[in-house]
């Protein structure tokens, strides 16, 4: 574990936005988020987290990371080896335990984001659960009581089927994301406000049903979880949704620190990925 004075830097990379997170043993201290830049090198991404963090730098003693755009997990490994030998860090992706079954057909096919959500939710409850993540897509994922990965479903997120709505419809705009006075629209703007949200949010419903449907009874009480960036949208209007915790992949990067990096460990000092590689046959806990 962590000493008291100590801080864990998680940074979580996604398509659209950059989450950054510091934790003082298991409390989440302060969080930040930036947009995403797919061009940025590592030397940019070090001086923006840098500056982000401002008076925590001197205190961060270990690092947890991941990304799921392609050219910036590159950048995001560079700019975490100039760290390596004054600190731990840990970059999720094969070789790295989190201890997650990954019960689909090809488990190198799952993002490392997902893979953290599963474990989070599962240390939260000791329930099956569906994580719904509200980011670039929507991702709906599936996991069981045991903390096994199930699989899930993926749809176009919120942000990017309005922009690609304005861009294709000439007399249509982007609009504020805020719920509009009624479901029944008064105007353009109110009429796009309440498609985006509302359909957004029964599109969710039904595929959540569908899926509790599937799962049948022998799988207990199912949790559902609302996280991402544009979670905080759905409140009050998802019916399914039970629990907000936008912080939930910062949480599980948090965790899969913990599971990789030996207690007690000095600076510098990284467990071997090597030592648990991972293997892509069906059923494979990474």
């Amino acid at each position: 574990m962590l000493a008291p004075r100590d801080l864990l830097l998680c940074i979580d990379i996604g398509n659209t936005q950059i989450a950054l997170g510091v934790y003082e043993g298991e409390e989440l201290v302060r969080n930040w988020r930036m947009r995403t830049d797919p061009r940025i090198t590592a030397d940019e991404l070090e001086v923006a987290v840098r500056a982000m963090l401002g008076e925590y730098a001197p205190r961060v003693d270990g690092v947890a990371a991941l990304s799921t755009v392609p050219s910036l997990l590159r950048e995001l490994r560079l700019m975490l080896e100039r760290r390596a030998a004054r600190m731990p860090t840990v970059v999720v992706g094969p070789g790295v335990r989190t201890g997650v079954p990954l019960l689909v057909d090809n488990p190198r096919e799952v993002g490392a984001d997902r893979v953290v959500n599963t474990l989070a939710a599962h240390h939260r409850h000791a329930t099956a659960c569906i994580v719904v993540d509200f980011g670039t897509s929507t991702n709906i994922d599936v996991v069981s009581a045991k903390g096994e990965f199930l699989g899930g479903a993926l749809a176009p997120g919120i942000e990017i089927s309005m922009d690609a709505l304005a861009h294709r419809a000439a007399a249509l705009r982007t609009v504020e994301f805020v719920p509009p006075r009624s479901v029944i629209g008064k105007n353009t703007v109110e009429c796009l406000q309440s498609g985006v949200l509302y359909g957004f949010a029964g599109q969710v419903d039904g595929l959540v049903r569908r899926i509790i449907s599937e799962l049948g009874p022998g799988a207990g009480p199912v949790t559902v979880l609302g996280t991402g960036g544009l979670a905080p949208l759905m409140k009050g209007i998802s019916d399914t949704i039970i629990e907000y915790a936008p912080d939930l992949t910062l949480e599980g990067l948090r965790l899969t620190y913990e599971r990789n990096v030996r207690p007690g460990a000095g600076s510098g000092a990284v467990q071997d990925p090597r030592a648990d590689t991972a293997r892509t046959a069906r059923g494979t806990a990474v």
